[in-house]
Formats: C-alpha cells, sequence, structure tokens
C-alpha cells in the first residue's frame, strides 16, 4: 500500500531535507520513526516532492512511502507524530494510487519568502524570516517580477554548480505581499532549480533598493548566466508552502 502524506518542519535544526551521513536531516528522522512502527532494523524509505536546504522549512511538503501494514489512513499522523522530533509534523495522510509518485506527478509547487523590514532584529524571527532593514520600492520589485513570469531558461537564477541540464521552467505567478513588518513574496511553478528561489529572491530585493532596475532583471533573464543575475538570499526565510497533483 502507498501511503501519501503532507508534512511541515522547521529546518533551523535540520541539514537539509536529503538523508546525509552522519548529519541531521528530515528525511532521516521520518525513516527513522517508521522503521520503529514497521519493526525492522532496515530502512523504510521515503520520497518526497523534492528536497530543501539548510534552514528551509515546509509548510506542505509531500511525502510518499510504502507498507505491507494495514493502518487506516487517518491513525498514520496519530502514529509518526508519536515518534518524531517536534520540529516536524505529519498534517495528513491518505492512500495513494500505486502510480502516484511525490516527485515526479508533482504539477505545481509554491514557495514564500518571508522579509523582515522594521529597523532592528527581532530575536523570535531570526531564524524564519530574512531581516532586511532597507528601504525598498516594493512597486520596482513587482515590476521586476514580471519579467520572470512564464516559461523561461532560468540558468542565470540557478546554482552554477547543478549538474541538471534543461534548465527551462514555467513560474505561474510571482508576487508581493507587504505584511504588517515586512514583505511576503509568493511563488509558483510547475517546478524550480537549486536555489532558484532564493536566487530571485535576492535580486528582486536588490532591485528594492535600487541596485538593479526591473530591465535589469529581463537582461539577467536573456543572459542565461549566473553570474549575471543577483546574490542569493539565505535560506531561514524560505517555505516550501504547498505542492498540487493532477487531483
Amino acid at each position: 500500500m502507498r501511503m501519501k502524506c503532507t508534512i511541515a518542519y522547521d529546518g533551523h535544526l535540520f541539514n537539509g531535507y536529503q538523508v546525509q551521513p552522519g548529519k541531521r536531516t528530515v528525511q532521516s528522522e521520518l525513516e527513522k520513526a517508521l522503521a520503529v512502527i514497521h519493526k525492522t532494523d532496515g530502512r523504510v524509505p521515503v520520497i518526497s516532492s523534492g528536497r530543501t536546504d539548510s534552514d528551509v522549512h515546509a509548510a506542505g511538503q509531500v511525502i510518499h512511502f510504502d507498507t505491507p501494514l494495514s493502518i487506516p489512513a487517518e491513525k498514520w499522523p496519530f502514529a509518526l507524530n508519536a515518534l518524531l522530533p517536534d520540529d516536524i509534523a505529519v498534517k495528513t495522510a491518505e492512500i495513494a494510487d500505486d502510480g502516484f509518485h511525490a516527485r515526479f506527478s508533482a504539477v505545481q509547487k509554491e514557495y514564500r519568502y518571508f522579509v523582515y523590514t522594521e529597523k532592528h532584529p527581532d530575536v523570535f524571527k531570526r531564524h524564519y524570516a530574512y531581516h532586511f532593514a532597507y528601504q525598498l520600492n516594493v512597486q520596482k520589485m513587482r515590476e521586476a517580477s514580471r519579467h520572470l513570469i512564464g516559461t523561461h531558461d532560468f540558468t542565470s537564477f540557478c546554482a552554477a554548480d547543478t549538474a541538471v541540464q534543461d534548465k527551462v521552467r514555467t513560474v505561474y505567478e510571482l508576487d508581493w505581499t507587504e505584511t504588517g513588518d515586512g514583505l511576503q513574496m509568493r511563488i509558483t511553478g510547475n517546478g524550480f532549480l537549486y536555489n532558484m528561489v532564493r536566487i530571485i529572491a535576492g535580486t528582486l530585493l536588490d532591485t528594492g533598493t535600487g541596485k538593479f532596475s526591473p530591465d535589469d532583471v529581463k537582461a539577467m533573464l536573456e543572459a542565461k548566466d549566473r553570474e549575471a543575475a543577483g546574490r542569493t538570499a539565505p535560506g531561514h526565510g524560505l517555505y516550501l508552502w504547498s505542492v498540487c497533483y493532477d487531483n
């Protein structure tokens, strides 16, 4: 039986999602809990919609795993949450078709990036929003964002050391919302390259300060060169918000 779960996690104390030898990761904690439930010393593989880096959070990461157990779907969150650390929570669980794949069946993802813009740092937000205490022209940021919507080669907005050859992706929505004490960037697309959202966030924030113009961002995209774009914003402001499937 294939189980599909939606999970949330606080990325601050994790070395990213994916298993790494000798390091604390979200996947390793999930697989450890599943091994206890299945009463096995072996590994119960967990597949996610995609990996997240150190410090990056998730409000709606999706995973799947196969199990021979007949535990009702609604009981899985209780069983797993009883064994998982406090910085991971299983929100929902359901039985999926055998052909469902958390990564390859995904058709759209949404990320959000949170920026705290007050003059002084907030100790309670320091791991959950990027403190950027500079005056920002949000209208210029929105103008620049429009150049990135659509189907493009996002080489300029991808980590230079990525092994992915095809860097064409489609961004459906990209907008900035002003909050009480900062900004929130919301982006949806059919998939994202390594560091793509963080590079977009960093570049658009620097556009807001006047370092770049909206037309500069258009030129960056057309250059297809990582050196042409702006900096990579820190991971702790980024959240994998949701993953959508055909159904």
